[in-house]
């Protein structure tokens, strides 16, 4: 089958032609897709590798374990915002000549968005080698800003990518207390997926959240009894990091707290619709949970997806700093979600919201460079926004034919109630 010119017009319309479009999709992708789609991430990786400012924000964690190495504190640098189980995460880098670092930490980082896809499609039963699969991470490592710029300055916000699609898909697949230890192992090594737990709470899976709990708990309790000082963590850096950095930060902070000063906003008022934003957010979460959708299962995949984005969403609202890469520990989930009648991708919207994004759009001068955060304060505005409404709305999800290779359509409910359903269903 090809897709010709103005199907995507019709689509809305023609239901025949959306399927038409999604088994394409979902078929088998060219080699020549799978040889670009590795071009272009090893492309990233090297061209990242031979650049002068390469991982910069890894280099931080690196002197914190160097510090401790050294006998020192790692607090004493304020640079340094993380748990104490950060450091000794971080010591077998400490330990690696720099000019091996320097090649194996952007392909370690572009491995471990790599791996947050490749959960997210699996999450929705996308098969990997399917061109939905290679075409998308071929696009969101060419066209999507904040992927370059995670590769480049290596910050460990990758590991929070892989994990909470890792960890929701362990949960949809009834392993609660293994994607507590996922999401445990995340926060061990930044503390950025504290609010998924939030999803444990409205879950009642109480083993999951002692999971997420013990093990960054273990791991800093062990890292602040071989350093000295590390009580600074509560004196020092929780109020640095709390009061938002310092100008440091500001320019890239795409917080409306931040942002909206910068704007001519009163910062008590700016502050007033960060939280305000952020509680709807939180309030659309636990509606969207407790939705009785007619189409989803306890536990459905795309119910798990859409609470935990929302969660993450509503805290990077609030959060200093909020930086662009974060949003790409849910833009993968969301991506992958398209394969649901009604998910946020099959809004024109939502790709609206990401245009800000887009490497080949040509912005203006005043809005590159330490103004951007402008343009990545409207993209998580935008998605909230849009995560927030269909998290609110009424209504149940209307049933639409899923395919099976190899037999006539059926119409199914957006999860299957046993995997084995799952794994074989495309639904489009």
């Amino acid at each position: 089958m090809r897709l010709r010119p103005g199907t995507w017009l019709r689509e809305r319309y023609d239901p025949a032609a959306r399927r038409r479009a999604g088994a394409w999709l979902l078929r088998p992708a060219p080699r020549s897709w799978v040889v670009l789609c590795l071009a272009v991430v090893l492309g990233v990786a090297v061209s990242t590798s031979l650049r002068e400012n390469w991982g910069s924000d890894n280099a931080f964690v690196v002197k914190a374990a160097d510090t401790l190495l050294a006998g020192g504190s790692p607090y004493e640098d304020k640079r340094f915002l993380y748990l104490p189980s950060a450091v000794l995460l971080a010591v077998p880098e400490a330990l690696l000549p720099r000019a091996v670092l320097r090649w194996l930490l952007p392909a370690g980082i572009s491995a471990l968005v790599a791996a947050g896809w490749w959960a997210s499609l699996r999450l929705f039963s996308v098969p990997v080698r399917s061109r939905f699969a290679v075409g998308g991470f071929t696009l969101l490592a060419l066209g999507y800003k904040p992927y370059v710029n995670l590769v480049l300055i290596g910050n460990w916000t990758a590991v929070s990518a892989a994990a909470l699609p890792l960890a929701l898909l362990l949960a949809h697949r009834r392993s609660w207390t293994a994607a507590g230890l996922v999401v445990g192992l995340a926060i061990a090594a930044k503390p950025m997926l504290v609010p998924v737990g939030l999803l444990f709470v409205l879950a009642r899976r109480w083993r999951g959240l002692a999971a997420a709990v013990a093990v960054p708990a273990g791991l800093s309790l062990l890292g602040a009894l071989l350093m000295p000082s590390p009580t600074l963590f509560f004196t020092k850096t929780l109020p640095f990091l709390l009061g938002g950095q310092d100008a440091y930060a500001l320019p890239w902070d795409a917080s409306p707290i931040a942002v909206l000063p910068r704007l001519g906003v009163p910062e008590p008022v700016a502050v007033a619709v960060a939280f305000a934003g952020a509680g709807a957010g939180l309030w659309g979460a636990w509606r969207r949970w407790r939705r009785p959708d007619s189409a989803e299962v306890d536990g459905g995949e795309l119910r798990l997806a859409e609470t935990a984005c929302m969660v993450m969403l509503a805290a990077f609202l609030v959060s200093r700093p909020s930086f662009d890469h974060y949003l790409l520990v849910v833009l993968p989930l969301l991506l992958a979600s398209g394969v649901r009648p009604g998910s946020m991708p099959r809004s024109p919207w939502f790709w609206l919201a990401l245009t800000p994004q887009v490497a080949l759009v040509p912005w203006p001068s005043e809005l590159a460079h330490k103004r951007r955060a402008f343009k990545d304060m409207a993209t998580l505005c935008g998605l909230a926004v849009l995560a927030a409404r269909r998290a609110l709305r009424r209504g149940r999800v209307i049933l639409e034919p899923v395919t099976t290779a190899g037999s006539p359509p059926r119409t199914e409910p957006e999860c299957a109630a046993t995997p084995a359903q799952s794994a074989s269903r495309t639904a489009f």
